[in-house]
């Protein structure tokens, strides 16, 4: 923990937001360098114009190759474009419009040029290619233009394609392969036209005015829940007090400021600015409102949530996850008796407890939002959510509402949670530990070469020959995901009371422990010493 995290920035933490756009434009990348090619994480492509790892050349490409992939299968639609608050954001989707126009691509921006999130992106992809008429003219797909809650500093470009969820790898390894073709042979192929006018779509009013067919606001306003909404100058700011005005909410925007040197953040754990809304150093000026039954807090593009109650404070994101599913399973009973609950295996097993308490299945898929994506389309997945504070779930009537995660959507079920029950999300969670027990959970990092966090991502189960964790036997050793049996990149280990996952770091030389226990924090502190111990004996460390 930094000495400062949780402390106002200073002048001396900020970035140089004229230096760092005009190094976008300035700095060309070398496509032979490995840190500045383009790479698609789990949520595109990310890096900083000061690094030369986003920059003008990577989004012509980027564009390009987008362009030439949706062509290669077929989507003749129109494809939504919307950024966030960052300061890269802007300049980057300047240089994706000249790219789209000059390659003929109908392309639909914000009709009020106002920030967009993804939530909104996502769901705008979904009603258009859910309504017969429009769909007639072609599916529709988009690019978002955000890192999430990384640094000021960063900038991010990600396509979803016509499922309106995050691309799958396939799709991304293709798009960033052929950008790196694009960026080695000196953009030839790159087509620009300067782009005299574009359509326009408002984002804004068709993603509130539909929240009325998945939040119950008559039961908030009812119950005068007083909430305090937080964008941490974000994507959303301009959508809260849209909220507000058509549902008729007690709802205060309690920050409304856009910075994008984010001047007005608390330090994050590392002494980073990060608008993380599930960190406490990250939240901590948001913590210092009082008198809301619910305040929440989203990250730069929405799609994060953070939920804070008077008798709880923070929660974690974990938490906050179980409450959800035990309250939506509960009160949608439109949805399909078989929808299943969807949870990425680095997620609480309090989760799992949850479910089998429900007789719901459980779903359990690898990291990444892009695997909840079909089941949320069917309705056989009636909640999708991860450890990091992404979520989103069905619509009353148990059909897809976005297949992106949905920080706003989050923060409002806990609204609507307090009004319902009559509790806060943080008193119901204290329900579920007594009722199924109180788990200590934590993730930290252990160094590792390329070479071991490459081994570790093709490691199997066979290859850990421990029988035992933290005193309890063993009874999984898993190398793929229960849910999908897709590969996890990594590996995790289950006993009755506790578990581990390990899984190598995509930008830095280290892996990530994911650990928790239902024996307390000392059991934990076991099961990580030991999984450390179990990881690198199977990389041949020791």
């Amino acid at each position: 923990m930094h000495e400062r995290a949780g402390t106002p920035a200073t002048e001396s933490d900020l970035i140089d937001v004229e230096a760092l756009v005009r190094a976008y434009y300035e700095q060309t990348p070398d496509a032979s360098v490995p840190e500045q090619r383009v790479a698609f994480g789990t949520s595109g492509h990310r890096g900083s114009s000061f690094s030369t790892s986003f920059n003008e050349h990577h989004i012509l490409a980027i564009t390009q190759a987008i362009v030439e992939y949706r062509t290669a299968q077929g989507i003749t639609g129109p494809l939504f474009i919307g950024s966030d608050t960052h300061a890269l954001s802007a300049p980057a989707q300047t240089t994706a419009l000249d790219v789209l126009v000059g390659n003929g691509v109908r392309v639909l921006v914000d009709e009020f040029d106002d920030y967009v999130p993804t939530p909104a992106l996502s769901h705008a992809i979904l009603s258009w290619n859910n309504d017969p008429e429009r769909r007639a003219e072609g599916e529709a797909d988009g690019i978002v233009i955000t890192p999430s809650h990384n640094p000021p500093q960063d900038g991010g470009f990600k396509y979803n394609p016509p499922h309106g969820g995050p691309a799958d790898s396939d799709a991304t390894s293709w798009i960033a392969a052929r950008a790196n073709e694009l960026i080695a042979g000196g953009l030839r192929d790159v087509k620009q036209a300067e782009p005299s006018a574009v359509e326009t779509y408002d984002f804004r009013t068709a993603y509130v005015a539909d929240l009325a067919n998945i939040i119950d606001f008559d039961a908030i306003r009812s119950a005068g829940v007083k909430i305090g909404a937080d964008p941490l100058g974000g994507a959303s700011v301009n959508y809260w007090a849209a909220i507000r005005d058509t549902y008729g909410l007690d709802l205060t925007v309690v920050n409304e400021r856009v910075d994008p040197a984010w001047a007005f953040m608390t330090l994050d754990w590392d002494g980073k600015i990060r608008m993380d809304p599930s960190s406490p150093s990250a939240m901590a000026s948001v913590l210092s409102h009082e008198g809301y039954d619910i305040l929440t807090g989203n990250d730069a593009d929405a799609d994060r949530h953070g939920i804070v109650t008077p008798d709880g404070g923070l929660m974690n994101p974990n938490h906050y996850l179980a409450v959800a599913i035990e309250y939506l399973f509960a009160h949608r009973p439109e949805w399909r008796a078989d929808a299943a609950i969807g949870k990425t295996l680095v997620s609480s097993s309090m989760i799992d407890r949850v479910a089998a308490a429900l007789d719901r299945r459980l779903w359990e898929v690898p990291v990444g939002f892009k695997w909840f994506v079909p089941g949320l389309i069917d309705g056989s997945v009636g909640f999708g959510g991860e450890e990091s504070a992404g979520a989103s779930f069905l619509r009353f009537d148990g059909t897809a509402w976005t297949t992106d995660k949905d920080g706003i959507l989050l923060c409002l079920l806990a609204s609507e949670i307090r009004a319902v029950t009559g509790k806060s999300p943080s008193a119901l969670y204290g329900e579920l530990v007594e009722r199924f027990g109180d788990p200590a959970y934590e993730r930290k990092d252990a160094a590792a070469t390329p070479a071991q966090k490459a081994a570790l991502g093709k490691l199997t189960g066979d290859a850990i020959s421990a029988t035992e964790l933290a005193g309890q036997p063993i009874t999984a050793k898993l190398s793929h995901a229960p849910g999908n049996d897709a590969a996890i990149g990594g590996v995790k280990v289950e006993t009755a009371d506790a578990w581990f996952a390990a899984r190598p770091s995509g930008t830095e030389n280290v892996y990530k422990i994911y650990a928790e226990s239902f024996k307390g924090a000392e059991h934990l502190a076991q099961v990580q010493e030991e999984a450390k111990r179990v990881v690198d004996a199977a990389l041949g460390g020791e």
